[in-house]
């Protein structure tokens, strides 16, 4: 028991052993149980598996019963289940300071405004704060007075349970706020994707505005007639000039 106890605390635990009891041979004697265990109306906890099954072989030691599904309305009805050796409720929820054994001084409803509680034990700590700081002056106790409690050990207790309350307070809006930092990231990706979608509509813009340039061009190229077209050719490229027909001009001047 020991070791399974150990194992089961393990933080990567082995599957348990009786993972093995589920062949396809004791499912069909668990089928076969059921069926001759439901006209009498026995819970098969109960049940003589072996006069029940006397026809079969190979039955187990073991009670067939253990091979059942857990009963998912039990677990419900319950409200937790226990997996590895730890207890997980089916409802998750933030125990509050009160449930948790402290001295909760603000109200446990959410609906319910906190502010004047929390005020409350703000100004308290700012005083009991002070009151420390006094007591810490004070000279110590005589030999009469020595087993009463110190008076800073009492102010040093009550900060205590004021800075719990601050603390649980402060745990008990972490939902809001991990819901206020989800809204905040949505809308700053929001932001994003439409300065993306701008930029992208500029550049087909100016794709599309090119586009219309080079087809206004090509048109009227085209509508240019042959010989219009062999000037223009001429002048964007002129025909270069050879060592021969400079040799030619020289000789026409001379």
């Amino acid at each position: 028991m020991d070791e399974d106890e150990t194992e089961l605390r393990n933080p990567f635990p082995s599957p348990p052993s009786h993972y093995q009891n589920y062949t396809a041979h004791n499912l069909k004697l668990l089928s076969l149980l059921r069926e001759g265990a439901e006209p009498e109306g026995i819970d098969l906890s109960n049940v003589n598996q072996r006069a029940i099954l006397s026809d079969q072989s190979d039955i187990p030691e073991w009670p067939l019963a253990q091979l059942e599904k857990p009963r998912v309305d039990w677990i419900i009805e319950e409200g937790h289940y226990t997996v590895f050796g730890d207890t997980w409720q089916i409802k998750e929820s933030i125990p509050s300071l009160a449930e948790l054994g402290g001295h909760q001084l603000y109200p446990s409803d959410p609906a319910v405004d906190r502010r004047p509680a929390l005020l409350a034990i703000l100004r308290s700590m700012l005083v009991t704060y002070s009151s420390l700081l006094g007591s810490l002056l004070e000279p110590p106790n005589t030999m009469s007075t020595a087993s009463l409690q110190p008076e800073w050990q009492r102010y040093l207790e009550w900060i205590t349970v004021l800075s719990q309350n601050l603390m649980g307070a402060a745990n008990d809006l972490r939902p809001i706020q991990a819901r206020v930092n989800l809204e905040m990231m949505m809308t700053r990706q929001l932001e994003l994707r439409r300065e993306e979608t701008k930029r992208l509509h500029l550049k087909c813009d100016e794709l599309e505005a090119k586009l219309a340039e080079l087809k206004s061009s090509a048109a009227h190229t085209l509508s240019q007639g042959p010989e219009q077209m062999e000037e223009k050719a001429a002048v964007d490229n002129p025909t270069p000039v050879t060592t021969e027909d400079v040799a030619k001009w020289a000789e026409e001047i001379q």
